[in-house]
């Protein structure tokens, strides 16, 4: 689908890594595919070259590496780089935004400012686009972290809501834009199967898991001072939630659906503090071996305290007290250096309430939906069946969603669709204000009571994270999806 008009879209960070391995590769894929209008362009701002070829060298050195596995098509990427303009910028200098001012006076008037930089250079950044006129007939998008705290998380908004309307401004969760997140969606609200069992009455639990295998890599200073319930609970892993558990939305609009998700950020229970040490595990990981690789202890980390109680791994047990999903347990759990690399939405539904059969009708997660995010995007549905042979003895099997196989469109890479969602004014993928505000909300007395007390468990490099986690699922009488195998 092509964009409904043309635009201007203008990258701030255009040297930045997110740059470099998703914003820059995603336009491409979308210019690849016919989906941008001719006659849009990107203007990268920057200070680290002094002009436009040598910002081209940088793409053409560092922006390839990071395209698609089908690799570049060379015609494709020539026309695609003849859209990129470029203007070497301070960004704490508002008065050098005129010159952005000018170099935008002859392209197209609908613009969108992408905002790939730290926080702190949020606010002077619309402040000084504003102050040159940039603001009008225009849409941010603003990366996370989008604050430390509720505190200053307000403060970001409120004054980037003193220079654009609600309505223009693009708060960015890229799990948002997945496929399967999109296809849980369509099971949900565009099929009768799947809906009638989607409440307490036939879910017995539901994981919702973000790992990853790599540590803090260069980030050591930023992911110090933030920790992984500020950098994944509070935005991915929350966001996540609301969209399994909101109710059907009256239409997909922006509003239908992020009024929903809010309704469920209002409706967390709160965590009492002295439940906190009971719901809530913090770890952090210490050296290990992974993929036969030794590696080091987060303490040890360049930019890292060697006395740090930054968590690296969180997992939380979550109840959201509404009609439909009483009594249900959420769990979330994210962390650094985990066993492998995999982000995925864990449905198990009730066991069966009399079984024939035998005792494996009788487990529950016998009947789950796995929705796989990373490291392959899938949608898998387990169940049980008869094995072969002689008498009744009943085995796990599972029915691919295999959307590869019906579709010959290729999946799209969630940034692509995000990115182009931006440019066509879509804003039910990007989160609200007062989503935001309820998610830390919810977050913060976590955050303080962890900020008083001692310090993280360890747990070693490779593994999953410490036994904590394990013994929380263990009280509700199930664990953890890879803890089965």
């Amino acid at each position: 689908m092509q964009t409904d008009s043309s635009f201007t879209f203008v990258l701030f960070g255009g040297t930045g890594d997110l740059s470099m391995r998703k914003i820059l590769p995603a336009l491409y894929e979308a210019h690849r595919a016919g989906m941008l209008a001719a006659s849009g362009k990107i203007v990268a701002v920057a200070r680290h070259e002094e002009d436009r070829d040598g910002y081209l060298q940088w793409v053409n050195e560092h922006v390839k590496a990071h395209v698609a596995k089908s690799g570049v098509d060379e015609n494709a990427w020539a026309s695609f780089i003849a859209r990129i303009e470029y203007v070497k910028l301070d960004l704490g200098n508002a008065e050098d935004f005129v010159k952005l001012r000018d170099a935008m006076q002859d392209l197209p008037s609908s613009r969108v400012f992408y905002l790939a930089t730290g926080p702190s250079l949020f606010v002077p950044i619309c402040r000084a686009l504003a102050s040159v006129g940039l603001n009008e007939h225009a849409r941010i998008v603003l990366e996370k972290p989008l604050g430390y705290d509720l505190r200053s998380s307000n403060a970001i908004n409120d004054a980037v809501g003193e220079i654009f309307a609600e309505e223009q401004i693009y708060r960015i969760d890229h799990y948002l834009g997945k496929e399967p997140v999109q296809n849980l969606l369509a099971l949900r609200f565009g099929n009768a199967l799947f809906e009638p069992l989607w409440r307490r009455e036939w879910v017995e639990s539901i994981q919702i898991t973000i790992a990853e295998e790599l540590g803090v890599e260069a980030r050591g200073d930023f992911y110090d001072n933030t920790g992984a319930l500020r950098d994944m609970v509070q935005n991915h892993l929350l966001q996540l939630l609301s969209i399994v558990a909101m109710e059907p939305p009256h239409s997909m609009d922006s509003d239908s659906v992020r009024d929903e998700k809010l309704r469920v950020l209002r409706a967390l229970k709160p965590i009492d503090p002295r439940e906190i040490s009971r719901l809530a595990v913090r770890g952090q990981y210490h050296s290990g071996v992974i993929r036969g690789t030794s590696v080091p202890a987060y303490a040890t980390e360049p930019g890292v305290k060697t006395d740090s109680a930054t968590e690296t791994f969180v997992a939380l047990k979550v109840e959201i007290e509404n009609w439909r999903w009483a009594g249900v347990p959420f769990f979330l759990r994210t962390g650094k250096r985990l066993a492998d690399r995999v982000a995925e939405i864990v449905v198990n539904f009730r066991a069966v309430p009399h079984s024939a059969l035998g005792a494996s009708a009788l487990r529950a997660g016998a009947n789950r939906l796995v929705i796989r995010l990373q490291p392959n995007e899938t949608i898998r549905l387990y169940c049980l069946a008869k094995k072969p042979g002689e008498g009744m003895n009943l085995s796990s099997v599972h029915l691919d969603l295999a959307f590869d196989q019906f579709f010959k469109e290729g999946q799209m890479e969630a940034y692509q669709r995000l990115l182009l969602d931006v440019i066509n004014g879509r804003l039910a993928l990007f989160v609200r204000r007062d989503e935001q505000e309820a998610a830390w909300k919810w977050v913060e007395p976590i955050l303080n009571e962890w900020a008083a007390s001692g310090k993280p468990k360890p747990y070693a490099a490779g593994t999953w994270g410490p036994a904590a986690a394990s013994a929380m699922l263990a009280q509700h009488g199930t664990c953890w999806l890879e803890e089965e195998n």
